[in-house]
């Protein structure tokens, strides 16, 4: 089945949604996979490339039909932010005690290491229901449950957000591993999929050891094939059908 076929079948796209509008790359650049040089964002508010804001923000006025305000709280994101809350989080984990290697495996629950984010591609977003009183951190899996500040939004996108393109990156399935349920995340296939495969090409120990970057010396051959399989192929298996 080629990539096309899929992701019709898959994701449920409307009929008058054709695929050929989308400018698919069979390969992308380091800087591009990596947070380090994507330019091409439809605005500050919508922190997403162009095509994706688009299927967004189409996504986002159905929504408005149903009263529901959807919000971005986190879209593109560059490798020197991702950076940052990484070097944050890990002296702060420091700091309380907690040694590199359950320093970095406590890190990783929810935050990539910078230039493995896939945030760093424009195509991915963390959601919240814009109408709603925001009280302390937003993102935060109780209030996507029942009788949660966002449960009928996360029920409308169960039921409507793959018809604009847009997949759950981190599901609750019991058998994924890597990094925890995020039911706020969602990414747009029919670009991150071929992102995706792309970025597996790169070699990441190459890029990923940086200057400045807490925890460096642990990101061994072991590690980094390990936080492959587990993390970066940790996602809902709809985004690694290539």
């Amino acid at each position: 089945m080629n990539r096309k076929t899929f992701l019709i079948t898959s994701l449920g796209f409307l009929g008058w949604r054709d695929l050929a509008q989308f400018k698919i790359q069979k390969t992308y650049s380091i800087s591009e996979l990596t947070g380090k040089g994507l330019t091409d964002l439809y605005s500050l508010k919508i922190p997403l490339l162009k095509t994706v804001a688009k299927a967004f923000l189409e996504m986002q006025n159905e929504a408005k039909k149903e009263n529901i305000s959807i919000e971005i709280v986190s879209g593109y994101r560059s490798y020197n932010k991702q950076k940052i809350i990484w070097n944050r989080k890990f002296n702060s984990n420091a700091i309380n005690g907690l040694k590199i290697q359950k320093n970095i495996k406590k890190i990783i629950e929810y935050s990539t290491v910078p230039g493995t984010s896939r945030h760093h591609w424009g195509t991915d977003v963390d959601l919240i229901d814009g109408s709603k009183t925001k009280e302390g951190d937003v993102l935060i899996t109780k209030k996507f449950n029942e009788k949660g500040t966002y449960w009928e939004l996360k029920k409308w996108m169960d039921k409507n957000a793959e018809n604009f393109g847009f997949v759950l990156a981190y599901t609750n399935d019991p058998g994924r591993k890597g990094f925890n349920y995020e039911p706020w995340h969602y990414s747009f296939a029919p670009i991150s999929v071929p992102m995706l495969k792309s970025y597996l090409d790169l070699n990441l120990k190459e890029v990923l050891i940086t200057s400045g970057l807490e925890g460096k010396e642990y990101l061994s051959h072991d590690f980094i094939s390990k936080y492959i399989d587990e993390h970066i192929l940790g996602i809902n298996h709809i985004l690694k059908s290539f």
